[in-house]
């Protein structure tokens, strides 16, 4: 499972710059709807697409792989292992 980094990447974001950044700052930023964002953030296994990646990634100056990380699944539970 791909789990995406936002949250944590605008807590960070958040700490650098000393002020508070909230997802419609990020939509309005980014072009990407604030849904979108929304459901990136908290749902699992959300299915997105590259543009909206490649948005994200300019967006917070990072590369692929510091927006999202691969999870093994415990195939017998479908549980996810960091």
């Amino acid at each position: 499972m791909i789990r995406f980094r936002l949250k944590e990447l605008i807590a960070e974001k958040e700490f650098q710059e000393s002020r508070r950044i909230t997802l419609e700052e990020v939509a309005k930023s980014t072009g990407i709807h604030r849904t979108t964002l929304s459901k990136v953030s908290n749902q699992k296994g959300y299915n997105t697409t590259t543009e909206v990646l490649d948005k994200l990634c300019e967006f917070f100056g990072v590369e692929l792989g510091g927006l999202a990380e691969h999870i093994k699944e415990d195939s017998e539970s479908g549980a996810a292992h960091d």
